[in-house]
């Protein structure tokens, strides 16, 4: 064989080689968002079986925050809604809501002795705070894994691949503009 087809052997091999370890990373970027996503579906899971138990421990102390019951209950429907329908944007929104929400309901149960020396109180207020805070830690990954595969559908030549074979850009898990302001402690407790 003559040294210029073994050198154009060697560069198709080598070109096919790179275009398929791409294609593999693009996969691997995509896989990794939707495994983010549904590693955060399990918290809002797991939170979403606890809500119940707290708002019914509540309702047997906070006989006149039926609003702020009614809040949390609705916040957590408008989570299950958009988990149920992958709207990104939507969860986002609603889980927003749902903090809030939460955040009141604590801060009432503060003028509730009884119910915060409730054993049964204590612990799914323990449960859901962990539960939240993780929530919080998996947003973060999932953001940061969106944000590796929307930059890299776009760079060269990955884009070439990403074109072709349709890879899409993914919504990330935004906090709205009230959420990135300093909290007024005081006007939960007013609430």
């Amino acid at each position: 064989m003559a040294v210029g087809t073994m050198v154009f052997l060697a560069v198709l091999v080598f070109t096919v080689l790179y275009l398929v370890l791409m294609y593999n990373g693009l996969v691997n970027l995509k896989h990794n968002v939707a495994k983010h996503l549904a590693n955060i579906d399990v918290l809002l899971k797991q939170r979403h079986d606890e809500l119940p138990k707290l708002v019914e421990t509540c309702k047997q102390y906070m006989q006149f925050e039926q609003d702020t019951l009614q809040k949390v209950i609705l916040a957590r429907q408008q989570v299950a809604d958009a988990q149920a329908q992958h709207d990104i944007k939507g969860l986002g929104q609603a889980e927003n809501g749902l903090r809030s929400s939460l955040g009141q309901l604590f801060a009432l149960a503060e003028n509730y002795p009884e119910l915060k020396a409730d054993g049964v109180f204590q612990n799914l207020h323990t449960r859901i705070s962990a539960l939240e805070n993780a929530i919080a830690d998996r947003r973060e990954v999932y953001n940061e894994a969106v944000n590796n595969n929307n930059v890299r559908i776009e760079q060269f030549p990955d884009v070439l691949i990403a074109r072709a074979f349709n890879f899409k850009a993914f919504d990330l898990l935004q906090f709205e503009k009230a959420e990135l302001k300093d909290v007024n402690i005081s006007t939960l407790f007013n609430s």
